[in-house]
C-alpha cells in the first residue's frame, strides 16, 4: 500500500536563493564539483548554501548502483578523475570551511571502490585549510577493510556509512547492500581508531515498523555507532520506490529521545534531516564541547 502523493504541510524547506547560495553555487560549477546537494535533490539545499556549507560528491556523478529511494544517476562510470581532490581542497578553502563533508558515488568498478581519492581529498583539505575538519560518508567498498583503513590513515574527523533503512526492507530497496556489511563497517571503523567519531543515517517511509526502526538504532549502538541522522524519505521521481508513511514531526522528536536514551552521543531527527544536516554541530556534541539544537 502507498500513502497520497500529497506532500505533507509539514514539509517546508527554505526556497534556494540569497547572495551566498549564488556565490557557493558558482563556486562549485567554476571548480566542476558535484555535490549530494544538487545530485539527491537536497530539500536542504537552500538554507545550507545560504550558510556557506555544502556536501562535495566525489568519484563522479555517475553510481555503480540503481538504489530505489536514491536519484543519483545509476550506470557504468568513464574514468577516475585524479584532480578532483585539489579541486574540492580549492573549493573548501575559498568558502573558508571549518568542517568539511565528503561523500561520493559508489565506484565498484574501482580496485579500491575510491579509497585513494577520498584519502587525497582528506589530506590535501588538513593542509591547505589547517583547522577544518573533515567528514567523510563513505560507501561499504564490498567489505575490503584495506579501502577502510586507507580513508582512516588520512584521518577524517568523523567516519559516516549510511545503514539507510531497517533490515527487512534493506534488500528490497538497495539491492547491491547488505545490512549487516554495513554495521561490520562501522565496528571495524572504530577498531582502526577507537577515538574516531562514527555516523550513520536511516531513512523512514519506506515500509518499516515502528520496532524495527528501534531494533535498527539498537544494532547501530551494538556497533558503537556514536551519531545518528533519521530523516522522512521523499520520492525523488515517479520510477523510485514509494512512500508508504508520512512520519510526524512528533514522532521525530520522540525518535531522537529513544536514540539518545540508547547511547548515541548526539541525534539530529526530522522530516527534512539528511546526512549532512548540521554536520559539524554533531561532531562538536560527540566531543561534548556543545549542545545541539
Amino acid at each position: 500500500m502507498t500513502t497520497s502523493r500529497r506532500l505533507p504541510h509539514w514539509l517546508k524547506a527554505k526556497m534556494p536563493g540569497g547572495k551566498n547560495y549564488i556565490e557557493v553555487k558558482n563556486l562549485i560549477n567554476k571548480n566542476s564539483l558535484n555535490t549530494v546537494c544538487v545530485e539527491a535533490k537536497c530539500p536542504n539545499i537552500g538554507e545550507c548554501w545560504d550558510n556557506r556549507t555544502a556536501t562535495f560528491m566525489i568519484l563522479g556523478d555517475i553510481c555503480t548502483r540503481a538504489c530505489r529511494y536514491c536519484s543519483v544517476k545509476s550506470g557504468k562510470p568513464i574514468g577516475l578523475d585524479i584532480k578532483e581532490p585539489l579541486r574540492v581542497s580549492d573549493a573548501v578553502k575559498k568558502l573558508n570551511l571549518k568542517y568539511a563533508v565528503l561523500t561520493s558515488v559508489d565506484r565498484d568498478d574501482l580496485p579500491d571502490g575510491g579509497a585513494f581519492i577520498f584519502k587525497q581529498c582528506i589530506n590535501l583539505i588538513h593542509k591547505n585549510s589547517p583547522g577544518c575538519k573533515v567528514e567523510v560518508l563513505i560507501p561499504d567498498f564490498q567489505g575490503d577493510w584495506d579501502d577502510l583503513k586507507t580513508v582512516m590513515d588520512a584521518g577524517p574527523e568523523t567516519l559516516n556509512h549510511n545503514i539507510e533503512t531497517v533490515e527487512r526492507v534493506f534488500r528490497s530497496v538497495r539491492a547491491k547492500g547488505d545490512y549487516r556489511l554495513s554495521l561490520d563497517l562501522l565496528l571495524k571503523t572504530k577498531e582502526l581508531n577507537s577515538y574516531s567519531v562514527t555516523k550513520s543515517g536511516l531513512m523512514v517511509g519506506l515500509g518499516e515498523n515502528w520496532d524495527e526502526i528501534i531494533n535498527t538504532l539498537i544494532d547501530l549502538r551494538a556497533s558503537d555507532c556514536d551519531l545518528l541522522t533519521i530523516g522522512q524519505y521523499i520520492k525523488p521521481t515517479p520510477k523510485h520506490t514509494d512512500v508508504i508513511k508520512w512520519y510526524t514531526p512528533e514522532e521525530f522528536i520522540e525518535l531522537r529521545s529513544i536514540a539518545m536514551d540508547l547511547g548515541f552521543k548526539g541525534a539530529v531527527s526530522g522530516p527534512l534531516v539528511r546526512s549532512s544536516y548540521k554536520a559539524d554541530e554533531q561532531y562538536y556534541q560527540a566531543k561534548r564541547l556543545i549542545p545541539i539544537s
